[in-house]
């Protein structure tokens, strides 16, 4: 199944800069997030929403993508963003190695841990201020006993004599088309080109072990929903001596009850009577870090936004905070009393309006008559 346009994915024309494009992930994200939305195709959604910001917002990435597309040319013509090469088609790799001169990889040279994802839910003021915490995270590590050799201490892995420790056997086959050297992985040897007569009795000759390791994590004030954090070298252990994985860990921001966060800014709602409204009032208004005093002005019309300078998000990459737009909603109110209904009559009429309430009779009146 062909990628659908990373442009497209988002929402956003080929020109869009780094703030649209980052605002619309915040929007996808938040739409396709698999905690809010239940939809069976969610997820996928979201993964290729993420998969879309993660090369668009890279400059680097996001200019290779625009001149070659999904096909990433340092992987040849099968690979790309996400894609596999011609590694995937068995002998086909090794004709494109004798045509173009592509050599062969050492199965024991040292080899790079993969990377761990994991995801953390914070409280939504966590995600604000920040804050530190210890996870447990599982992952491979290099068995202590015989430090990453799968060997029985006193011994060592022996080089294969099946393919002489290249991991490879070769096939040779005469075809009407000449010569063709076929390669595949050694069957003695498993591809590692040594053997372990005796192994190792912790590990059972693999050269790591499970382990749950607590690793000690700083979220920075000001993250947002959908961020990584990577934490170098925390990630599965590496083979032969080669280094470890990274470990990147996705950010999920729980939603608050009152409160709702746009990039650095933050919006609520507050409730006013129709008195408030009219005659002015000041008001207390909640805010992430207290309390405040609003003056209401008189006059004041339903969904009037106010502005709480610097009472917002710390900016994650810059100085300064963003502010905390309120809205104030004007309640209408009810049950109200025979006297309270009489002044607002009198109101009414001081002001003009004409306000006719029909009694239960009236309208019974005008039902029977047909009026």
């Amino acid at each position: 199944m062909s990628k659908r346009d990373y442009y497209e994915v988002l929402g956003v024309s080929k020109d869009a800069s780094s703030e649209e494009i980052k605002k619309a992930y915040r929007k996808l994200a938040r739409q396709y997030h698999p905690d809010v939305n239940k939809a069976p195709d969610a997820e996928e959604k979201f993964k290729e929403v993420k998969e879309a910001y993660e090369v668009l917002s890279d400059e680097q990435k996001r200019a290779m993508y625009d001149r070659y597309g999904h096909i990433d040319p340092s992987q040849g013509a099968g690979g790309g963003f996400g894609g596999g090469g011609f590694s995937d088609f068995g002998g086909f790799g090794d004709i494109f190695d004798m045509f173009f001169g592509g050599g062969r990889r050492n199965p024991n040279a040292p080899q790079r841990g993969s990377d761990l994802q994991m995801t953390l839910e914070i409280e939504f003021k966590e995600a604000v201020f920040g804050k530190e915490t210890d996870i447990q995270v599982p992952r491979t590590e290099q068995c202590d006993t015989c430090h990453g050799t799968g060997a029985r201490p006193g011994t060592r892995p022996e080089t294969c004599s099946v393919c002489r420790g290249t991991g490879q056997q070769e096939i040779v086959q005469n075809t009407p088309f000449g010569r063709i050297v076929n390669r595949r992985i050694c069957s003695a040897c498993g591809g590692r080109g040594t053997i372990i007569r005796q192994p190792c009795g912790t590990c059972s000759g693999s050269g790591k072990v499970k382990r749950r390791r607590t690793i000690h994590v700083k979220i920075p004030a000001g993250v947002d929903d959908g961020a990584q954090i990577r934490i170098s070298g925390e990630g599965e252990a590496g083979s032969r001596g080669g280094p470890p994985g990274d470990l990147y860990i996705q950010i999920r921001v729980k939603p608050h009850e009152f409160f709702d966060r746009e990039g650095d800014d933050i919006y609520c709602e507050v409730p006013l009577t129709f008195t408030q409204a009219a005659l002015g009032d000041e008001i207390e208004v909640p805010t992430l870090r207290e309390r405040v005093k609003l003056k209401i002005p008189p006059g004041t019309q339903t969904g009037t936004y106010f502005r709480l300078r610097g009472k917002g998000v710390p900016r994650l990459r810059g100085m300064g905070t963003g502010d905390q737009h309120v809205k104030v909603v004007v309640v209408t109110p009810t049950n109200l009393s025979e006297e309270q209904k009489q002044l607002l009559r009198e109101f009414a009429r001081i002001s003009g309006e004409e306000v006719h309430q029909e009694t239960l009779f009236e309208r019974m009146k005008r039902a029977f008559l047909g009026d």
